[in-house]
């Protein structure tokens, strides 16, 4: 029977996660994701091959798993950020490209958001569950908020403006994970470009 490393089974699985993510995080800064395998992941968690199949039956399902738990602080930032209706929107939305482009230093993050990830983030399933989802939902709210303040312009459809932009966050956080020294760079230029699009 495996060793529990924590005082409960609840608490074991949260420290197999957390050596799971700094596996991943090690690796990540080591190797090409492409070139990790179940086998590296399991070696630097201190985990018997067969015991990482129980957290994930693939390498693409365990990113999946350890991106959605990484992605929580990031998520709980833009919440909280979208919610200050006290501040303008701009200021907000200065905000939330800042937390997510800093999300996208995070090494467990990196499958995400790195070029030719298109494939990985299809399959993160839809729905609130989707840290993404959420994001883009709290951002539509800012830009709808925006506009009915006359802060920005009308732009039609929100969804799509959103999406569109997205595309500007996306190219930044590629940026910042091809050349990390450019990320106070690439976070300015990404808030002048996304509030150059929605300032009237």
């Amino acid at each position: 029977m495996p060793r529990i490393r924590g005082a409960s089974i609840e608490e074991h699985h949260e420290m197999v996660w957390a050596a799971l993510a700094e596996a991943m995080r090690e690796l990540m800064l080591e190797r090409d994701y492409e070139s990790i395998t179940m086998g590296h992941i399991a070696a630097r968690a201190g985990l018997a091959r067969n015991t990482l199949y129980n957290y994930a039956v693939d390498k693409s399902a365990l990113v999946l798993a350890l991106t959605g738990r990484a992605s929580r602080p990031m998520v709980e930032s833009v919440t909280a950020i979208a919610a200050r209706s006290a501040e303008p929107a701009a200021e907000r939305m200065r905000q939330i490209v800042a937390a997510v482009l800093a999300a996208s230093t995070d090494q467990a993050l990196q499958p995400m958001f790195r070029p030719g990830s298109a494939a990985l983030v299809a399959e993160v399933p839809k729905g609130p569950g989707n840290p993404f989802t959420v994001v883009v939902a709290e951002v539509e709210g800012v830009v709808r908020d925006g506009v009915a303040r006359g802060e920005f312009r009308d732009v039609g459809d929100v969804p799509l403006t959103v999406e569109l932009l997205s595309g500007a966050m996306r190219a930044g956080a590629e940026r910042i994970g091809r050349d990390p020294a450019s990320y106070e760079a690439t976070v300015r230029a990404a808030q002048d470009v996304i509030l150059a699009s929605l300032t009237p």
